[in-house]
């Protein structure tokens, strides 16, 4: 028997003209589980179709009142979700293979063999079932991609945005792994949002950003007295996040007791407050995140193996910006919309030049790095577009990152010479810094408040800096600016 899942019968439309070969067709269909309808023209076959929904349509190949090709055209325009097999006694094998080529899933010679009738209809049914399937999960790529949530349309993104919606209403653990700014808090989120926890918390926990001893209090609470200044009981994030979603960002730094405990709660959702022995039950949905390779980790025994295979059941993987060129100015464009908004611009765009510019560039820092800078170019854009002169000097190529200069020596705009090596860090570090500040200082026409936005200081650094390397004369009249 055929299962199509809903009442457990497919639909099946069965377009003959013969009505002794079209009942005995019918019965065995029947008797696959399918409900079958009958129609014994192309006319009464779309009248069908506009009144039924149908998964697998069976027609005649061959002259009207039957046309074959004619049917496939109409159920291909107005009714894709339906797949078609050609019944064929009269037409060459050849022009069934031409109408496959058009669309139709399959031809059946005539006269037709049960055990083929069977065969393919159970064929066609499978089909019918990942076309829908295929639809849904690109309905739901586009709404997530849509929703202002995560914007993409590289295929390694349109991936991502697949198994988001493949893992959203399990309970399975996600990692998602990928370089810092690459977007793995949106993801988290976007995953929390997609399931039927959506209307519960999601708590987000940096663990990088805590010690040891403040991070497992903040993970699973403290009691009254349980360390210094634990002046009163609080419950933790594991606790705040019952019901919800808990997303445990750079789990790659948590420490070996701490992994320990991670363990225990991702294996039986139990655990006890620092200085409590209560043990308490949580549920909760867990999706962490690591910018290392954690294979690699426990490869150097600062991770678990067995924390290691639990927390790996299903991996997402961002891809870095760099490797994502295509995005690059459909994120650009997204950040401008945003920021223009909040700072009440009128900004068309941006002009071809500064596209080129942002596309050339590598992003080490990857969305979070090209959000800033868009926000930058932004405040700083006094034209209709946003042009490379507003773009940070790095990006826009009037300054490159000493990293990328020469090894060998020379001075000016061919490199930073070669330190001694027995200078210090700072003292290494002056001439670079000394000729990054004269090249963007000139590149602002001496303007200090553009010169620092584009350095990420602020201006009474950057004065300082200028004093240090005796560039404060060297600014020009605008200086003070």
């Amino acid at each position: 028997m055929i299962d199509s899942g809903g009442d457990g019968r497919s639909t099946v439309l069965l377009v003959e003209p013969d009505a002794v070969v079209g009942e005995a067709a019918a019965r065995c269909l029947s008797a696959e589980g399918c409900e079958v309808l009958h129609a014994a023209s192309t006319a009464q076959a779309v009248g069908v179709l506009q009144r039924h929904a149908v998964q697998v349509v069976f027609t005649e190949l061959s002259e009207p009142p039957a046309d074959g090709l004619e049917l496939l055209r109409y159920v291909k325009a107005n009714h894709p979700e339906a797949v078609v097999v050609f019944m064929t006694g009269y037409g060459s094998i050849e022009s069934a293979v031409q109408a496959i080529k058009q669309g139709a899933f399959d031809y059946l010679p005539k006269p037709i063999v049960e055990d083929d009738l069977r065969l393919t209809v159970g064929r066609a049914l499978q089909q019918q079932g990942l076309l829908a399937e295929n639809r849904r999960l690109k309905a739901a790529v586009s709404d997530l991609a849509s929703s202002g949530q995560i914007v993409g349309s590289d295929y390694r993104m349109m991936k991502v945005f697949e198994l988001v919606d493949a893992v959203a209403d399990s309970r399975a653990t996600v990692l998602i792994t990928g370089e810092s700014g690459t977007g793995k808090s949106l993801i988290a989120r976007a995953i929390h949002q997609r399931s039927g926890r959506r209307q519960a918390p999601f708590v987000e926990v940096a663990c990088g950003a805590l010690p040891e001893m403040l991070l497992e209090s903040e993970l699973f609470g403290h009691v009254k007295g349980a360390f210094t200044d634990a002046v009163a009981s609080r419950p933790g994030k594991f606790a705040a996040a019952h019901g919800g979603t808990i997303f445990l960002d750079e789990i790659s730094t948590a420490s070996p007791a701490l992994q320990m405990k991670l363990l225990r709660v991702l294996q039986e959702r139990t655990f006890e407050p620092v200085g409590s022995n209560q043990t308490l039950s949580v549920d909760v949905r867990v999706i962490l995140a690591s910018n290392r390779d954690l294979w690699g980790e426990v490869e150097a025994g600062r991770f678990r193996r067995d924390l290691y295979y639990r927390v790996n059941v299903v991996n997402i993987e961002l891809p870095p910006l760099r490797e994502r060129i295509a995005d690059i100015a459909l994120l650009a464009e997204h950040f401008l919309t945003r920021f223009r908004r909040e700072n009440g611009k009128l900004i068309a765009g941006f002009t071809d030049e500064a596209v080129q510019a942002l596309q050339s560039y590598h992003w080490p820092g990857n969305v979070r790095e090209l959000e800033n800078c868009i926000e930058r170019a932004v405040v700083l854009c006094r034209s209709a577009r946003v042009g490379v002169e507003d773009l940070p000097a790095e990006v826009s190529g009037l300054v490159r990152p000493v990293a990328r200069a020469p090894a060998g020596g020379g001075s000016g705009a061919a490199g930073p010479a070669r330190p001694h090596p027995d200078c210090t860090l700072a003292e290494a570090m002056a001439e670079p810094e000394k000729q990054i500040i004269r090249a963007v200082l000139s590149a602002h026409g001496g303007n200090r408040t553009a010169a620092a936005a584009a350095l990420g200081i602020n201006r009474t650094t950057l004065y300082k800096k200028m004093r240090k390397h005796s560039l404060l004369d060297a600014a020009g009249s605008r200086a003070g600016s």
